[in-house]
């Protein structure tokens, strides 16, 4: 659902909409289509130059548009024939995550993510995308099966951030995400993470160990959002570009650390753009990759993942 929602660095595009739609309005009655098609070139310029420059804070924006496309989106269009599963057997169904089987291409799949919702109502039952403890046994449930029936995994991560809330811990928040760190770091198919939008902290981590990591151009992926850390940091949100730029969470930024091993070019503008290219441009490399892992055997797909997160974190002084 398109809300017409614009950035603030976005406004001098929206300037020049608003005056090509002026001018198609006079157009009824006089040719002002020469004048249009040259307004319409220097808008698409602009924002290729605005979108080619983004910092990194101005990326974090992007990620968290309204209208950027959510797990559901793209199980709708990068998969097909998509079976959604619920609940953890053991407390209750987690909207925050959804989990299911589906086609890619000629292949199944289990896909896991996280999910927002659209507006007040839709956010406040997806609990803006902030999982509890059911959500991540929902997920180690699906993921269980997949191995079961041998069957490639793929997840994509776009939360805040794990529910911090006292009845999260109570259930075991940090149990269950630490169990799917565990299953995940040894499960015997591939597993390919998607990083769609936001990856916060443990929330995203929890369904976040593969064998192959990729990542939206305009996507973020840090231990801590950058107005938590400028909240903890300055003891107020004001310094967040500069926590944005400190924390290198960008796809670029990752990239160089080695965490992520493809950064997936999004259409000029964002994934919100144009989605329907997000969405087979995901699918093509998706198919790609799974092709690529099946060559693998059991020892050294397993081998390869471990050693991968191992070398995480490593410095040199």
């Amino acid at each position: 659902m398109a809300t017409n929602y614009t950035l603030e660095f976005e406004k001098p595009i929206l300037e020049l909409e608003k005056k090509i739609s002026e001018m198609r309005e006079l157009s009824k009655n006089i040719d002002l289509g020469e004048q249009i098609n040259e307004l319409e070139s220097k808008v698409e310029l602009l924002r290729a130059e605005i979108y080619k420059n983004l910092t990194r804070w101005q990326r974090v924006q992007v990620a968290r548009h309204p209208d950027r496309p959510y797990t559901l989106d793209y199980c709708a269009n990068t998969f097909t024939d998509f079976v959604e599963l619920h609940g953890d057997r053991a407390f209750g169904d987690d909207p925050a995550i959804v989990a299911g089987f589906a086609k890619l291409k000629d292949k199944s799949v289990a896909v896991i993510g996280h999910q927002k919702g659209r507006d007040t109502k839709s956010n406040i039952y997806r609990n803006f995308g902030m999982p509890n403890p059911e959500g991540y046994r929902k997920a180690l449930r699906v993921l269980r099966l997949a191995e079961k029936f041998n069957k490639p995994v793929i997840c994509l991560l776009d939360t805040p951030g794990a529910y911090p809330g006292i009845e999260a811990e109570d259930r075991g928040q940090a149990q269950a995400i630490a169990e799917n760190l565990l299953v995940m770091s040894k499960l015997t198919v591939p597993i390919i993470i998607v990083v769609i939008g936001e990856g916060a902290s443990g929330g995203a981590l929890g369904i976040g160990i593969g064998d192959r990591i990729l990542m939206l151009e305009n996507a973020w992926y840090s231990v801590i959002a950058p107005e938590s850390c400028s909240s903890i940091l300055w003891r107020s949100w004001d310094f967040k570009e500069q926590a944005a730029e400190s924390l290198r969470l960008t796809a670029p930024d990752l990239s160089s650390m080695g965490i992520v091993d493809h950064i997936v070019t999004e259409p000029v503008g964002g994934a919100h753009r144009s989605p329907q290219i997000m969405f087979e441009s995901l699918s093509n490399l998706l198919y790609s990759e799974i092709n690529k892992l099946s060559t693998l055997s059991l020892d050294e797909l397993i081998a390869a993942r471990r050693k991968k997160f191992y070398a995480m974190g490593v410095w040199n002084e």
